[in-house]
């Protein structure tokens, strides 16, 4: 099972996210995956991303300042991948995850890497993928996921019914 959000607005799919993540933790929930803070920066800048990762509550960098007069990708993929790997360690932990949430499907995961084998993996042990998708990057989301996604609208009621109907069906499989 494989649940997308694509809620309007920069840094909105981050906080619903988030807040999804702490009501399942507040309940004693197991989660694996990672969630995205945007930290604001210097005045005018663009803020910083640092990765939470869900497990162990590890926070890793996943920004370069590139200048102020960059244009380019600031992704730091040396961190990207360091979350990566803890969310994949925590995915075979025990008792292992009811869920796992990926902050974002984007540019790396399109192009075969970030946290692209973590959803595969977690797929293949029948654990809930919940994940986010902007509409640049929805085409190729939509072809890795052939058919297999269920779009939830981009509130906290839809994806917390979507998460507990998902992980129900899970556990009984």
């Amino acid at each position: 099972m494989l649940g997308v959000i694509a809620p309007d607005g920069a840094g909105a799919s981050d906080l619903l996210l988030a807040e999804v993540a702490g009501r399942l933790t507040s309940r004693g929930w197991p989660l694996a995956g990672a969630i995205q803070h945007n930290i604001e920066g210097r005045p005018g800048g663009k803020c910083h991303m640092d990765l939470e990762v869900l497990a162990g509550g590890q926070v890793i960098r996943i920004s370069q300042d590139l200048g102020a007069l960059s244009r380019g990708c600031r992704l730091d993929p040396a961190g990207l991948e360091s979350a990566v790997g803890l969310a994949e360690a925590s995915l075979e932990a025990q008792p292992g995850p009811r869920l796992v949430i990926v902050n974002k499907y984007g540019k790396q995961e399109l192009d075969g890497r970030g946290f692209r084998p973590l959803i595969g993996r977690a797929l293949s042990l029948g654990v809930p993928v919940l994940t986010s998708v902007g509409p640049a990057n929805r085409d190729g989301f939509d072809a890795f996921a052939e058919g297999l996604s269920e779009d939830i609208a981009p509130d906290v009621a839809s994806v917390i019914a979507w998460v507990d109907a998902a992980v129900a069906a899970a556990e009984a499989a």
